[in-house]
């Protein structure tokens, strides 16, 4: 069997962004599915995926429009608790074929509209691969949709196919689940934050830091449990986008509503963390004192340091951070990074450039390559972030990193390191 490849990043930044190896571009081969990435790989899988986090909204309800074959991993939402809340409408061949079952649709919706006990406060229609290959409106079937039931109704895309594209799935259906929400009177110390379908862990310093600017209301889709109060996320003055993911949501909504947005970038570096505090202060007038947090970071990390030593890490991108921007971290903190599984984007490759110049060995691999099936470890590993990584040094000790609850900011720096000591066994 061949070996896995990989690319170092002193090669791959040599190289440039626009020479990236045909491995690491998931388009330019077959896909593979390893069970290392089976809750990342698929924009329908486990996690929030387009499916569960369709269902954001308080009282909805999703359709999903597909062959058999395409829902056959909904059965892990009811393990959730969302099979009250999930239907389908499967296609035979026929229907893909002819595209009939776009007359079945609003037919389907006004029928589980009828049937339910209660009025859904909107059904999101899921739809699949099919649809996109046969370059279906959705839009319109949606409004048809409306007109029959009587109840909002908008599309979740779940299009595996576009993963690489300017909208990938993850971000349509963000711009879905916000787009329910009508214009309202706008009020000066309240703000949304942006980006994830679930909280944000309570001890962020985020919420402390907005308070000491008259911010009295912070807002976050994943905490509201009623319509009611779905709808008092277009009462903010501005949006924290938090997640790239969500910035076409955010801009849809200063189109629609006006609500200007901010964008901030969740890192593990300590000092950029810090910039972008300052930044955000600028932006909105105010002067966000973050040294206690910074200091407790700073002192948290070199105290790890000081009971580790340098320790070697390979990093994974099943992680709740940029599987670079971490590996980044970790080098500049004086660890080293043998080996990061992660996709390479425009957006991260900054970071590897920057890896280059103080790592340029760390070694990069794709898990959607197929020589994956040939990894082998190469070099000493002293622990593993991510689920990814995990599964590749099952006799290793780790942490997943994947916590439904967002870690965010020096908060998310701390908890890192408090996990990884815990792990250590130390």
């Amino acid at each position: 069997m061949n070996k896995a490849f990989y690319i170092t990043a002193g090669e791959l930044a040599g190289a440039g962004f626009e020479n990236v190896p045909d491995e690491l571009v998931s388009s330019r081969h077959m896909i593979y599915s390893s069970p290392a990435t089976l809750d990342f790989n698929s924009p329908g899988a486990k996690g929030f995926g387009v499916k569960r986090a369709g269902l954001a909204v308080p009282g909805s309800v999703m359709l999903l429009v597909a062959p058999g074959c395409c829902g056959r991993n909904t059965a892990l939402l009811n393990e959730l608790g969302y099979n009250e809340r999930f239907f389908y409408l499967l296609l035979d061949d026929t229907d893909i074929v002819t595209g009939r079952h776009l007359t079945k649709i609003p037919k389907a919706v006004k029928e589980l509209c009828g049937e339910l006990d209660y009025t859904p406060s909107a059904v999101m229609i899921c739809i699949t691969c099919v649809d996109a290959l046969l370059g279906t409106d959705m839009e319109r079937v949606c409004r048809k949709c409306e007109e029959a039931a009587g109840v909002p109704t908008v599309p979740a895309y779940m299009y595996a196919l576009t993963r690489e594209k300017r909208l990938p799935p993850m971000a349509g259906v963000r711009r879905s689940v916000y787009s329910l929400l009508k214009p309202q009177k706008r009020i000066s110390n309240e703000c949304n934050l942006m980006g994830y379908f679930a909280p944000m862990y309570d001890s962020s310093e985020i919420y402390e830091l907005l308070g000491s600017a008259g911010i009295k209301k912070v807002r976050e889709l994943a905490r509201c449990k009623t319509f009611e109060e779905y709808e008092e996320l277009s009462r903010a003055n501005f949006n924290l986008v938090l997640n790239p993911e969500a910035r076409y949501a955010a801009q849809d909504l200063e189109a629609r509503l006006g609500i200007p947005f901010i964008e901030l970038v969740r890192m593990y570096r300590i000092d950029k963390i810090r910039n972008q505090y300052r930044l955000l202060g600028q932006a909105i007038g105010a002067k966000l004192d973050d040294s206690q947090y910074y200091e407790k970071a700073k002192s948290t990390i070199e105290a790890f340091k000081a009971k580790h030593g340098e320790l070697t890490f390979a990093v994974g991108e099943c992680v709740n951070a940029d599987s670079f921007e971490l590996s980044l971290a970790l080098t500049e903190y004086g660890f080293k990074v043998s080996e990061i599984y992660g996709t390479v984007g425009e957006r991260n490759f900054v970071f590897i450039k920057k890896l280059a110049q103080l790592s340029p060995d760390t070694k990069i691999y794709s898990n959607l390559s197929p020589t994956m099936l040939g990894y082998e470890r190469e070099g000493d590993i002293d622990m593993v972030i991510g689920n990814d990584a995990r599964y590749y040094h099952k006799d290793i000790r780790g942490v997943d990193l994947n916590d439904e609850a967002q870690p965010f900011g020096y908060d998310g720096v701390i908890k890192l390191f408090e996990a990884l000591d815990t792990a250590s066994g130390k």
